[in-house]
């Protein structure tokens, strides 16, 4: 049940992020982040097609189809962004670079789900 729980839980997190944060930018910030790191002309673009994959990746995890590949998918995501986010713009992160340190907890809570609490539920 635990791990049920968890899964939930981080796809919610990749359906907040992509939806809520991106595609209807309720939080702009993320918008100026992706103009800065990536393209200024074309951020909006740019960061709702962040946000749709991040939609995307909500349901790989809900469909439990590869599941530790797909652990490992995010794992890399978010760790790679996060250390391009702390390196190029720590001042637009909501925690500064203390993001770094949530990213690696998140990381870490979708690799213990992925690979302990998925074997132990099997």
């Amino acid at each position: 049940m635990t791990h049920k729980i968890i899964t939930f839980c981080i796809a919610l997190v990749w359906i907040v992020n992509g939806l809520f944060c991106k595609i209807l930018n309720l939080v702009p910030r993320h918008e100026t982040i992706v103009s800065i790191v990536l393209s200024e002309q074309y951020a909006r673009n740019i960061t709702v097609t962040i946000g749709l994959l991040e939609i995307v990746m909500a349901f790989w995890i809900l469909s439990r189809i590869k599941s530790k590949i797909n652990a490992i998918v995010q794992i890399v995501i978010v760790i790679s962004m996060n250390i391009i986010e702390f390196v190029v713009v720590p001042d637009l992160l909501l925690w500064g670079k203390l993001n770094l340190l949530f990213a690696l907890i998140f990381s870490a809570i979708i690799y213990y789900n992925a690979y302990y609490l998925k074997s132990k539920n099997q």
